[in-house]
């Protein structure tokens, strides 16, 4: 053999000594880069983004080891950087300005955490634009531009992630996006808004009314000053609208959602629900039925050995069945600063390791088509086609034929009822209305809709009729 066979055979592979100089000056260089910290930027320095500077200073050691480099908080963007918070961070890096985070070419992740509409959508559509990955906890910001954001992010080769955005400390996007993508999934039903929760769970404990309820939320700071949000609906039809994006690959105006709050319910029909063997909890559900989608958000009777029955206070949990894996179950904190910054940190940690990229491109959320085209078996379908039972409760006269009266209108409409319950007026009086309480079997949501409109307008009702939901 020559001498110089040796020598031929490494060059032969690539092994010559100018290919292994190159070789190791790359390996330095990556080394050098993988090494230098990720600088991310706040923006907004509430509640939420207090929480998340603060697990980004106290947690720096854990943070980088998860994320395999240092992550370096370099600036905070908020319009009042004036007013003391329970943190202490360098000043150097408040800034009341936007524009030195989107210039600064060195930040590659900006959290958003401003909330609301605007400006957060300008300025996330302006950071995309600049290079920048981003992490938020927005969900209506999701729920409204989703889809503009996305296109964008995709445009510029950027990513959003959203885990912070639907039940706070819970990881059900992750979930979602994951660890249940070999299922078709079956149903969503969920408790998402902690508020609402925490007044049913008073009115069902204390047996206080809606009002009262109301003002200890606001009291211990689980409502705002205006708490219209969280008890019409609107919260959780948002992240319903998340939640369907994830879990079916359907895109809908969060807007169309059918949406009925909770300041119907009174603390009498936690007693009625009770009897009946069910609780009550505003459940946000995305359920398959005859080949379609149903979404709805409203106050359900749950039945009471169901696990979403036994979550209390701020709680948010989530059923979900999978056509694979069956029923699974998740519950913790929805809201509050730790637990949803948690979320936040988790998802900057994932967009350093490039998780997020992985599945960003993967799901193609709020894209023209998903990468699992199964997920977009199910069409929308119109509320007036939705079918389940319902709960009513009628203040109705007491005297002979009231019953007669309003089982003809039922049955003119095919509406079968299940149960009822009639309590006697607590006054012998004369002239006191009755309370009649009824359950519905299984029955199609329009012609519902004509019974209550036809019972609402028959003499021997009193007042508007309350519906509920009923669910097993």
């Amino acid at each position: 053999m020559s001498k110089n066979s040796g020598v031929l055979k490494r060059q032969r592979f690539g092994y010559n000594t100018d290919s292994c100089g190159r070789y190791r000056r790359f390996i330095n260089f990556t080394k050098t880069a993988l090494s230098a910290p990720v600088k991310i930027a706040l923006l907004g320095f509430g509640t939420i983004g207090t929480g998340v500077a603060k697990i980004l200073l106290n947690n720096a050691a854990r943070i980088a080891q998860a994320a395999g480099r240092n992550v370096e908080l370099a600036r905070i963007c908020d319009k009042d950087i004036r007013t003391p918070r329970d943190i202490s961070v360098p000043e150097n890096i408040l800034t009341a300005g936007i524009e030195s985070v989107i210039n600064d070419p060195a930040i590659s992740i900006a959290v958003e955490l401003i909330g609301g509409l605007e400006p957060a959508r300008t300025f996330v559509l302006r950071l995309l634009e600049s290079g920048k990955d981003i992490v938020t906890a927005n969900k209506a910001l999701l729920a409204s531009h989703g889809a503009e954001l996305f296109e964008t992010a995709r445009k510029h080769g950027r990513t959003i992630a959203f885990e912070a955005a639907v039940c706070g400390g819970i990881p059900i996007l992750n979930a979602l996006s994951t660890a249940l993508q070999a299922n078709t999934l079956q149903s969503i039903n969920a408790i998402v808004n902690g508020t609402s929760n925490y007044i049913l769970s008073q009115m069902e404990s204390g047996q206080t009314s809606y009002q009262e309820a109301v003002k200890q939320a606001q009291q211990l700071g689980y409502a705002e000053a205006d708490p219209a949000m969280d008890v019409d609906g609107t919260d959780a039809v948002q992240k319903l609208t998340i939640l369907a994006q994830l879990g079916f690959g359907v895109a809908v105006n969060w807007k169309d959602i059918s949406r009925i709050g909770i300041e119907s319910v009174d603390a009498i029909d936690f007693r009625y629900a009770k009897e009946l063997g069910y609780r009550i909890k505003l459940i946000a559900a995305a359920v398959r039925s005859n080949g379609g989608l149903e979404l709805h958000v409203s106050p359900t009777l749950v039945k009471a050995d169901n696990p979403l029955a036994r979550v209390k206070d701020a709680f948010n949990a989530l059923r979900i069945v999978g056509d694979s894996v069956g029923p699974v179950f998740f519950q913790g904190l929805g809201a509050g600063q730790l637990p949803t910054a948690s979320a936040v940190v988790g998802d900057v940690i994932d967009t350093v390791l490039g998780r997020t990229a992985i599945t960003f491109k993967a799901l193609n959320l709020w894209g023209k088509e998903t990468a699992d085209s199964g997920r977009q078996s199910a069409a929308v379908k119109s509320p007036q086609e939705f079918f389940g039972k319902s709960y009513l409760r009628l203040n109705v006269k007491d005297q002979p034929g009231m019953m007669h009266e309003i089982s003809g209108v039922l049955s003119k409409l095919g509406i079968s009822i299940a149960s009822m319950i009639q309590h006697e007026p607590e006054t012998k009086n004369g002239g006191e209305p009755a309370v009649l309480i009824l359950t519905t079997h299984e029955t199609r949501e329009g012609d519902l809709l004509k019974a209550i409109q036809a019972l609402e307008n028959s003499p021997a009702v009193l007042e508007k009729v309350v519906r509920l939901r009923v669910q097993g």
